[in-house]
């Protein structure tokens, strides 16, 4: 890689570090720290919740899949990524029924009164392995654009990026958070503009050529839109950084912002497949974003990477908010809550999540692998104010993880119905949420109230 474009790449990082460090707000109480409350005690409004809802579901690695799937299967992949941002409409509908109908204050607090304290740590669990893979899995992406996996500016890259995300992380936590989520959307926004307006001119037909590219067929992308579809039901419930913003501002207004997230976060992914569709193509091989980068000049290569870094440290600033909040609030193993034992919460995960990078780990198809192990969850909200048995939720859960540790292991021919990339994938998640939905319903029908409440709570 041109030692000059290294350059440029370490000054995108330090100096877009600095700017947020100097500029993000300081927290000085636990609402400030844990609920992104400014100096007047005020919740964070409309554009600045929508905002941040947006960005930090548009990592590193969604936007790297989006290309890729644009390259692979044309407009019916971009579409199909996109899928995923039904979630927003799911889990805004849940968690305004849950606060305004339920008088829940969080999610956890729903799963510890409805299920118990099994539910709440069995739970606590499934979120921190995502939280924790988070951190790798996206500085990973941001590392390759230094250097080859293994090297020293590989390393070091990684290292300095989670180093100097971390720092205005610790400065103002969920508040600094959102407050950067909203310059690090705008900055989004330009630099996709900025993408789109070099590609789209460069094809013959203009967007008409980019939309009709591919073909509409359940081999070729339809499977995973239909995956991405089901898994929304169950996916964002597993997804702390989206769901802690549904409880921190007005019902309404957050049951708005979720509406508009999943719009504007749906948009965003299906352009950003565009640079995936113009490497399909013009017969371009490879990860779509650094093999058009590559085709666009130094300049769009620094702004590839840029876009990337943006993206990353989004996710990450709101990855340490959320552990934090799991850690110090969620699980209530504290007496006494504090913005120091927020900030050593975050520091932790920084490190506990970087170690896995020295040992090169395949960074597999998280959205669709770990979706699958908690598709048990959508019986359990969508079915929210049921009257079920504790053990209701454990059966659903546990099947959920069942099927996805099925997937990973590879799917017995029998149980496929679907051809194609993600036949698997599809086939699995339909019988899965039929066995999790039966597994949650089976106890209430067979009156095993009673004996199983004795075993979770003993």
């Amino acid at each position: 890689m041109d030692n000059n474009i290294i350059t440029w790449q370490w000054a995108l990082v330090i100096l877009s570090s600095l700017i947020l460090i100097i500029f993000s707000p300081f927290a000085k109480n636990v609402q400030q720290f844990f609920k992104a409350e400014n100096t007047n005690g005020k919740a964070p409004n409309f554009v600045l919740l929508t905002s941040s809802l947006v960005i930090s579901w548009i990592f590193a690695k969604s936007i790297t899949n989006a290309a890729n799937l644009g390259l692979s299967f044309g407009f019916v992949g971009g579409l199909a990524y996109a899928g995923y941002y039904f979630s927003f409409c799911v889990a805004g509908v849940i968690i305004y029924q849950l606060r305004t109908k339920g008088g829940f204050e969080s999610i956890h607090q729903f799963l510890n009164q409805k299920y118990g304290r099994s539910a709440l740590w069995l739970f606590s669990i499934l979120i921190a392995i995502r939280l924790f893979n988070e951190i790798w899995s996206n500085t990973m992406v941001i590392g390759s654009y230094f250097g080859a996996v293994g090297t020293g500016s590989y390393y070091a890259s990684i290292l300095v990026f989670t180093g100097l995300t971390l720092v205005y992380s610790l400065k103002g936590g969920m508040r600094s958070s959102m407050f950067t989520d909203l310059i690090q959307m705008v900055l989004f926004g330009v630099l996709l503009a900025i993408i789109l307006s070099q590609i789209i001119p460069q094809t013959e037909g203009g967007i008409s050529t980019y939309v009709q590219e591919g073909t509409w067929s359940m081999a070729m992308g339809l499977n995973l839109l239909f995956v991405a579809l089901i898994q929304s039901f169950s996916y964002p419930f597993h997804d702390p950084v989206m769901t802690d913003r549904g409880f921190i501002a007005d019902p309404k207004m957050t049951l708005k912002s979720f509406f508009w997230a999943g719009l504007i976060g749906g948009i965003c992914i299906l352009l950003f497949s565009f640079v995936g569709i113009f490497a399909r193509i013009n017969g371009l091989e490879g990860e779509a974003p650094v093999v058009v980068s590559k085709t666009l000049g130094v300049a769009m290569m620094l702004i590839m990477n840029f876009i990337m870094i943006t993206s990353a440290a989004s996710t990450l600033d709101s990855t340490f908010s959320s552990f934090s909040k799991l850690v110090t609030i969620d699980l209530g193993w504290t007496q006494k809550i504090t913005v120091q034992k927020g900030r050593l919460t975050m520091a932790a995960l920084a490190v506990l999540g970087t170690i896995p990078v020295f040992f090169n780990p395949e960074i597999l198809s998280a959205t669709t692998v770990s979706g699958t192990m908690v598709i048990g969850l959508a019986p359990v909200f969508l079915l929210w104010n049921w009257n079920m048995p504790k053990i209701s939720f454990h059966l659903s859960v546990g099947v959920g993880i069942l099927t996805g540790i099925i997937l990973i292991l590879g799917c017995p021919s029998y149980l496929l119905f679907f051809e194609g990339k993600y036949g698997d994938y599809l086939s699995l998640n339909i019988l899965g949420s039929m066995a999790c939905f039966l597994a949650f319903l089976i106890p209430k029908w067979l009156h095993l109230d009673a004996v199983a409440s004795d075993i979770l709570d003993h």
